[in-house]
């Protein structure tokens, strides 16, 4: 699986737009609009090396900061043009208002294509790179507001003993949420895909990344991935309460949801 990801790290991101014909990113905000993180949340990405959650989540938490602070000014109608200006700047320099996102990845090549993206988009304050195995992660107990693992589930060798971990780094009251390709129930629609994920992803890596072996291989993890009934029964296993999942797109993708209480 480290091979894998190492030898597809730089293509990565223009492979899942052709894959999904971008749908990916919407994919990607749904999950954010679930999670709906106010400023000071905590947030492990896992699995998250090209950033894309991670910058998802500080626009969000940016935007929700930038409202509150629109309200604040509202409500003070009687302010001098400088204590408003004043007010302005501090609270945009604290534009996270204590908001962190840490990405842990296992690949080294993933962290170092996410960590370009970050310096090319102007992303700094309040994201942090580790490198790290989901299965044993270097955190402390009940560390973390929100934990998030999109696309990189199905690749971690033990899903029982991340989900463990998830659930110990987790705060009491924190949330876990899980972003993975999944099982389509239309019989008509899962044939189409099907001919889709065997016949071209592998024909669209080979053109675009020249690795045909490994798109092979990321399909067919899709297929061995547990069922969404079977994801949420190990979940709960793993001690989250209020389990549930949402299917989007017929269930090629579903979003599952736990809380630590």
């Amino acid at each position: 699986v480290y091979q894998v990801f190492e030898s597809v790290a730089k293509k990565y991101d223009i492979m899942n737009d052709s894959m999904t014909l971008g749908i990916h990113r919407v994919w990607k905000d749904i999950l954010m609009h679930k999670m709906n993180p106010s400023p000071g949340t905590l947030l492990l990405d896992v699995a998250g090396g090209t950033g894309d959650i991670a910058f998802r989540f500080i626009n969000y938490v940016r935007s929700v900061r930038e409202r509150q602070l629109q309200r604040k000014l509202k409500h003070h109608q009687n302010l001098s043009w400088q204590e408003i200006s004043e007010s302005y700047q501090e609270d945009k320099f604290k534009s996270l208002g204590d908001s962190q996102v840490v990405v842990c990845d296992i690949n080294k090549e993933m962290l170092k294509v996410g960590k370009q993206k970050a310096q090319h988009l102007g992303y700094s304050e309040g994201l942090s790179w580790v490198l790290g195995n989901a299965e044993e992660l270097p955190f402390d107990d009940d560390k973390f507001d929100v934990y998030t693992i999109a696309f990189g589930i199905r690749n971690v060798t033990r899903i029982d003993l991340a989900l463990q971990e998830a659930y110990r780094v987790l705060k009491p009251g924190g949330r876990f949420l899980c972003l993975e390709f999944s099982h389509v129930s239309n019989p008509l629609l899962s044939r189409l895909y099907d001919l889709y994920s065997f016949q071209v992803i592998p024909v669209l890596g080979e053109v675009i990344a020249g690795d045909w072996k490994s798109y092979q291989y990321l399909v067919e993890s899709i297929r061995r991935f547990p069922p969404q009934e079977e994801l949420k029964a190990m979940i709960e296993d793993a001690g989250f309460l209020k389990v549930d999942y949402q299917n989007l797109n017929l269930g090629i993708v579903a979003i599952h949801s736990g809380f630590k209480l």
